[in-house]
C-alpha cells in the first residue's frame, strides 16, 4: 500500500522521489546489526522508569484486515448478527463503511496493511497512536476511570495503564457504526475493547484484541495480532476522497 501511494504522488505530481518523505531515513536510536541493517532482534528499549518503551512505527498482518476472527473456529455471535454478517457476505460488504470514506473500526486500524504509529509520552502519562489517513488516539494513563456516558464516537475513549511489561488500553464510546473487519463483523454502541501490547523485542509485539459488546456477541472473544516494526520510516498522508468505486459495490 505504501508504495502504491507514492507512486501515485509521483504520477500526479510528475516529480521524482522526494527525501522530505522520510522514508529510509535512519531513525536514531536503532540498534544494527554489521552491516548497518535494524537489528529488529535486539532488547526492548526501555523507558527512565523501566517500562518498555512502546515508541515505533507499526505494521499488523493482512489476513486480519478482511477477517478479524481468521483463527476463530466460532464467533460467538447474536442472533440478529450471525444474520447481518451473513447479510454482508452474501452482499460482498458493498456496505462497507470504509467504501464511504468512513472511519475504520479501532479493531481495524490495528489490523489493516497500513502503518500505526506509537508516541510514548511518559511525562504526560499519555500514548498517542497516529495513523495514515485517520484521526490520532490518545490513550490517558494517569489512573482516571473509562466515561460512564460518554457521547458515542467513531473512535469512543481511551485509557491506559501498565501491568508489568504490558501495556492494557480500554476503550468504551463507540458509536456502534464501525464494522470489526472487511468481512463485516457487526458492532454497536455497548462495544468494549481491550488492547494488551507486550513489545517481545525491539521489533516484533505481540497483541491481544478483546471484543466485549454483549448487544452483538454471546460472550467476550479475542483475536492476537503480532505487529513487527517498520525501521527507518515515518507516515504517508492518505486521504479518502472522491471515491468512485461506490456505485460499483451492488453486491451479488
Amino acid at each position: 500500500m505504501r508504495k502504491t501511494l507514492l507512486i501515485s504522488a509521483i504520477v500526479v505530481s510528475g516529480c521524482t522521489l522526494a527525501p522530505a518523505q522520510w522514508l529510509n531515513y535512519p531513525t536514531k536510536g536503532t540498534p544494527r546489526t554489521a552491516d548497518g541493517k535494524p537489528d529488529l532482534s535486539a532488547a526492548t528499549p526501555r523507558r527512565a522508569d523501566g517500562k518498555p518503551d512502546m515508541t515505533g512505527v507499526w505494521m499488523g498482518v493482512t489476513k486480519y484486515m478482511i477477517n478479524i476472527a481468521a483463527d476463530i473456529k466460532e464467533v460467538p455471535m447474536q442472533p440478529w448478527a450471525a444474520a447481518e454478517y451473513k447479510r454482508r457476505r452474501d452482499t460482498e460488504s458493498k456496505d462497507d463503511p470504509s467504501a464511504r470514506c468512513l472511519p475504520l473500526s479501532v479493531p481495524l486500524k490495528q489490523t489493516i496493511t497500513s502503518p500505526f504509529k506509537i508516541v510514548d509520552v511518559p511525562q504526560k502519562e499519555e500514548m498517542i497512536m497516529l495513523y495514515e489517513g485517520q484521526r490520532h488516539r490518545e490513550i490517558l494513563m494517569d489512573g482516571r476511570p473509562l466515561p460512564k456516558n460518554p457521547e458515542p464516537s467513531w473512535y469512543g475513549y481511551s485509557t491506559g495503564r501498565w501491568e508489568g511489561d504490558d501495556l492494557v488500553i480500554e476503550s468504551n464510546g463507540f458509536n456502534g457504526e464501525g464494522w470489526l473487519d472487511i468481512n463485516g463483523h457487526p458492532t454497536t454502541d455497548a462495544l468494549r475493547v481491550t488492547e494488551r501490547y507486550h513489545r517481545k523485542d525491539f521489533g516484533h509485539m505481540s497483541l491481544d484484541i478483546t471484543i466485549d459488546d454483549a448487544k452483538a456477541y454471546t460472550k467476550p472473544w479475542t483475536v492476537h495480532e503480532e505487529p513487527k516494526l517498520l525501521a527507518d520510516t515515518e507516515l504517508l498522508e492518505a486521504v479518502c476522497e472522491n471515491n468512485q468505486d461506490v456505485e460499483h459495490l451492488v453486491g451479488k
